[in-house]
């Protein structure tokens, strides 16, 4: 049986293949293992032109034995000589084969090397008559044979779902690729560190939930064999960290992988990065200058310049971001008037104007006046919000974890941070009053009987947590894909994750028996 599952996959192999497994074979027949371990370059290419790029060749003289190794990413043969550039991660850099001066088991190696090829090799630097820093080899090895070619080298791989379906090949081949993700993983590491600074606590909480909630979204499920029992992926970690706030820390926060049963867009995939924090004793206002001043801190440190280039758009991460209430900005971007936010029909005939919406006047009809608000701020607004913006004042009615406004009791004390049209951050002051959050939980409850597969459960042991007592606290929620889209110029969500979700790839075509 083990060897059908061999042979259907070896059935797919083209003749550049077999050429190249040939080879491997010969490199076991001369002694030459094509898998080797226990290799250790000494040092990497990028040192070497710090130390040796700025001298002519007549300075660089005797020069100590180094060793490097790499990516074979191009080979120039002559016969009895080759040059050899390689990409060793740091940069690309050239090795000189030659047969007077490798050993005769290297250049046996290199006979069998191949574009693609991982290869070491240890000698001396000099330069050639073109002033190409290069490195000598007296020992070669091909150290691992890549029985794939590479896309062709000058090109590289160009079609867009084979890079974010091979990102292994779109690394090696696209050096933008690799400098975007290498620049989200820094991006990370500062957004830690800035919290790590200010001694907050980085805390890990349950990724398979009983009850799906910490946001509006539809669940992935689960099922748990042992226990026999349904879970949910986590949609948010929230319930969870303001339980650790009841409990008595004071400011956690968690680097988190959520997963919402959603379409892809260019800013969605359906598994994503967020960090949430929650700080007692805080407000929203406290969260909003908290995030401007990480946000300039990314712009300044990581990029290196608080104005980022998005598009066509130049938008200044360094000056006060805007705050603007949601009321005020729907009468600002439309001709609404805020007489008009009290008024269902005037809402309704501005969002019928909108051809896609059009045909929904009888949905529209159903919403209250502070849904109709919220979706002609989303249609109308949040495409003009490029430079940072916080927008204030969310009704409360699709707020359902905020905590009241002491004034108006129809408002939230809450903020969402827009740069370049999107929504990068969701901040509140958290409901602590029990009853309240019993109430609010209902009300999804409802909603979810009635069809709303986004609504929420209700979080019982959630509620009894607040009936121990949960000091005034105020918590965030920065989405860090899209601020990684924002910081490289990335116009598809696909760009910033190393393995962003595709449809499967069908290798074999199904037999009438396995199907």
């Amino acid at each position: 049986m083990k060897e059908k599952y061999i042979s259907q996959w070896e059935n797919l192999y083209s003749e550049q293949i077999n050429v190249r497994r040939d080879k491997r074979a010969k490199l076991q027949e001369q002694g030459s293992h094509p898998y080797k371990h226990n290799i250790k370059p000494s040092i990497k290419a990028v040192k070497l032109i710090e130390m040796y790029g700025d001298k002519a060749k007549e300075e660089i003289g005797e020069t100590d034995d180094y060793s490097v190794a790499g990516r074979a990413l191009l080979v120039r043969d002559f016969g009895k000589a080759a040059f050899i550039q390689i990409d060793d991660g740091s940069t690309r850099f050239q090795l000189y084969v030659k047969k007077k001066v490798t050993s005769e088991e290297g250049f046996a190696d290199y006979k069998l090397c191949d574009y693609g090829d991982i290869v070491y090799a240890k000698g001396k630097i000099f330069k050639t008559n073109k002033g190409e820093l290069t490195l000598e080899a007296h020992d070669f090895k091909v150290v691992t044979k890549s029985l794939r070619p590479l896309p062709e080298k000058f090109h590289g791989l160009t079609d867009t779902e084979s890079r974010y379906r091979m990102r292994y090949v779109d690394l090696i081949m696209n050096p933008e690729s690799r400098e975007k993700l290498m620049l989200r993983s820094r991006i990370v590491r500062y957004i830690r560190e800035f919290f790590y600074k200010d001694n907050w606590l980085e805390v890990e909480t349950p990724m398979m939930h009983s009850v799906a909630g910490g946001a509006s979204a539809k669940p992935f499920n689960t099922h748990h064999n042992a226990l026999d029992m349904e879970l949910f992926m986590r949609i948010a970690p929230e319930l969870h960290l303001k339980r650790l706030i009841v409990g008595g820390y004071e400011k956690v926060f968690e680097m988190n992988r959520c997963f919402r049963n959603e379409g892809l867009s260019l800013k969605h995939n359906p598994e994503f990065t967020s960090v949430e924090f929650y700080q007692a004793y805080a407000t929203y206002e406290d969260l909003m200058n908290l995030t401007e001043e990480l946000i300039h801190g990314l712009a300044k440190d990581v990029i290196g310049n608080p104005i980022i280039t998005f598009g066509e758009n130049k938008i200044d991460f360094g000056s006060k971001f805007r705050r603007l209430p949601m009321a005020d900005s729907v009468v600002e971007y439309t001709d609404l008037s805020a007489d008009d936010l009290n008024n269902s029909s005037k809402m309704i005939d501005l969002l019928m104007s909108k051809k896609e919406l059009g045909a929904k006047k009888d949905e529209l009809g159903k919403l209250s006046n502070a849904k109709l608000m919220v979706l002609c701020f989303e249609e109308f607004v949040e495409e003009n919000l490029i430079n940072p913006t916080f927008i204030t004042h969310y009704p409360t009615e699709i707020s359902p974890l905020s905590r009241r406004n002491d004034d108006n009791p129809d408002f939230v004390d809450r903020f969402e941070l827009f740069i370049n049209g999107w929504e990068i951050a969701n901040a509140f002051n958290e409901l602590n009053d029990p009853s309240d959050q019993l109430s609010r939980f209902a009300d999804q409850a409802v909603l979810k009987e009635g069809g709303d597969d986004e609504a929420c459960d209700p979080d019982y042991d959630y509620v009894r947590a607040l009936e121990y007592g949960m000091p005034p606290t105020a918590g965030e929620g920065i989405g860090i894909d899209r601020l990684c889209m924002l910081l490289t110029n990335s116009n598809t969500i696909k760009d910033v994750l190393l393995f962003p979700l595709l449809k499967k790839e069908v290798f074999f075509e199904e037999t009438e028996e396995e199907s």
